[in-house]
């Protein structure tokens, strides 16, 4: 394990010198002058000296590379710089932003757990029957119908016509539960699918046939050993797919008026509001990265071949 661990810390290393780079150098690439647009040049009749004079001010004169070293020497202190918009620090910003877009990410996982475990069991479980067919159906809406569509039906019906739930903003748990439903809706379909298939596999191995034999209850044989020995693909595939969901999260805040970073990070790029942008991508890219690290020990937990392996390679 701790071998594990430390390799795990120079990936890091590494995987966040190259985003550092790569969003630095796509931000910067973006088409746009955030000079013109702090200085409202549309709005305002401004000089030639006056842009010349901001942007010597905001290090833009400077070649691209020594910029992106002295944004790099600050983010190492954890300096993210100062949004040209407010200028408030960006992790400042970041960081009230982001418990909105959690609890909006753990409400849309809760919703994805209570639709695809239950329906993919069944499907599972009764193959081939009525069951089976609803949740096929059911799948291919999932994932025919695109989510800010969903979103919208969502605001027609539970706060247009039946006015029982909130649609804007974020007061309470109660303010959670449309866009927790539509973004939960639109990524179980992928998982329904997934559990089904990798549970099938998994019924149909010795040890199943083994633990029958031994006497063992079907309940005990399918959440102990069946579901358990399915779930190491389907956690894979949740470490790929995370950056959809984050995709995701930032369609439905926009879409629920959320006031999570995605919501931040949209009125960012209308803005041209580099150090935001640029700190928005590197926290986002860090999340990834130590989900899926950790998504990586789980396999030891979930998956006792693994250490059977290493074991035998010492």
């Amino acid at each position: 394990m701790i071998q594990i661990i430390t390799r795990k810390f120079f990936e890091v290393l590494v995987f966040v010198l190259f985003i550092t780079f790569v969003s630095f150098l796509f931000v910067r690439m973006a088409p746009g002058d955030p000079v013109l647009t702090i200085l409202n040049v549309d709005e305002l009749s401004v000089s030639q000296e006056q842009v010349e004079a901001l942007r010597e001010d905001m290090g833009f004169n400077k070649p691209l590379i020594v910029q992106y070293g002295l944004w790099l020497m600050n983010f190492i202190q954890f300096d993210f710089g100062l949004s040209y918009a407010t200028g408030q620090p960006v992790l400042d910003m970041i960081l009230m932003g982001l418990p909105a877009t959690i609890e909006l990410s753990v409400g849309a996982l809760f919703v994805m757990l209570l639709v695809s475990i239950p329906l993919g069991s069944l499907s599972a479980l009764y193959r081939n029957s009525w069951i089976d067919q609803i949740s096929r159906v059911l799948s291919i809406l999932g994932a025919a119908i695109p989510s800010f569509w969903l979103g919208l039906i969502f605001i027609d019906l539970f706060g247009a016509r039946l006015n029982i739930l909130p649609t804007m903003g974020r007061d309470g748990l109660i303010s959670l539960i449309l866009p927790s439903l539509t973004l939960g809706l639109a990524i179980s379909s992928v998982y329904v699918r997934l559990l089904r298939s990798s549970l099938l596999d998994s019924l149909s191995q010795e040890f199943i046939r083994a633990a029958r034999a031994r006497g063992l209850s079907e309940t005990r044989i399918f959440f102990a050993h069946a579901l358990r020995h399915s779930l190491p693909p389907v956690i894979t595939v949740f470490g790929v797919s995370l950056g959809s969901l984050i995709g995701g999260v930032v369609v439905i805040e926009v879409l629920f008026a959320y006031p999570g970073i995605g919501k931040l990070v949209v009125d960012a790029i209308r803005q041209r509001d580099y150090p935001l942008i640029q700190g928005y991508i590197l926290i986002m890219a860090i999340i990834v990265f130590i989900v899926n690290t950790c998504v990586d020990l789980s396999y030891r937990y979930l998956n006792p071949e693994m250490k059977l392996k290493e074991r035998e390679t010492k």
